[in-house]
């Protein structure tokens, strides 16, 4: 039963949330800093861990690709796709749980501890309207954004790491990244990274929204978050490929 009376819980703080705002600029001033926050913070470790992992696909592409038959262009053309389609959107999402999802649960739960999200009830505050939204709402703009650039800087380092080592000249990288390109991925990782999004900060603010007890319960809420997040992140990739993949579909 635990599960859904979280799940009610979850559902009717997400409702909670759409109310008119009584101050609006108070309201866009925490949605900037959000942005700002989750955007601009998260923006170093997302830039290293993508042009690794592009790296690291195109040097492990080419010690599987063996046959001569096969063309040094369909290196970058595996690169490519497998950076857009789930390295730059799902990895770097898990990523994003466990940093900005810690956050968004601690800071609440510090929050509702402290009782300052009591305080700023009895003021007539929202609270759901106030300290979610704006967490939510940021999310959902920045974080495509990064994953825009996770697919830019990808697809660099797979570059320069193919030239690097000599597996491939630049020329035949580039004959290869336009060769065969869908433009359809790119909307499909987008519609994941928006999914992700919301189930990145939608989570770990009901964890930390709710959260009962001391500073040993905040760290409980924080770590059982981001484990849900991810859990919840690997279960919409599958329904999301299954969906708008599918030959069938």
């Amino acid at each position: 039963m635990t599960i859904f009376t979280d799940f009610g819980r979850y559902l009717l703080m997400l409702k909670g949330m759409f109310s008119r705002p009584e101050n609006h600029k108070m309201y866009w001033k925490e949605f900037m800093h959000q942005c700002s926050d989750i955007g601009i913070g998260s923006l170093g470790i997302v830039s290293i861990i993508s042009f690794f992992i592009g790296a690291v696909s195109a040097v492990q592409t080419a010690y599987q690709l063996v046959s001569p038959v096969i063309p040094k262009e369909t290196i970058a053309q595996i690169v490519r796709d497998t950076v857009i389609l789930e390295f730059a959107p799902t990895l770097v999402c898990i990523v994003l749980a466990g940093v900005i999802g810690s956050k968004i649960a601690s800071e609440l739960g510090n929050m509702r501890v402290s009782e300052q999200i009591d305080a700023l009830e009895i003021m007539g505050i929202n609270t759901k309207s106030y300290l979610v939204m704006p967490k939510i709402a940021a999310s959902l703009v920045t974080i495509p954004m990064l994953v825009i650039v996770a697919m830019v800087l990808g697809i660099w380092g797979g570059r320069i790491a193919g030239v690097a080592s000599g597996i491939l000249s630049s020329e035949q990288f580039d004959k290869g990244l336009l060769n065969a390109f869908v433009p359809y991925n790119v909307t499909f990782a987008l519609i994941k990274s928006y999914t992700f999004a919301f189930i990145i900060s939608s989570i770990p603010a009901y964890f930390g929204y709710y959260v009962k007890g001391g500073a040993l319960e905040i760290g409980r809420s924080s770590t059982k978050s981001v484990v849900i997040s991810c859990i919840m992140l690997l279960l919409a990739d599958y329904v999301l490929s299954q969906l708008l993949l599918s030959p069938a579909g």
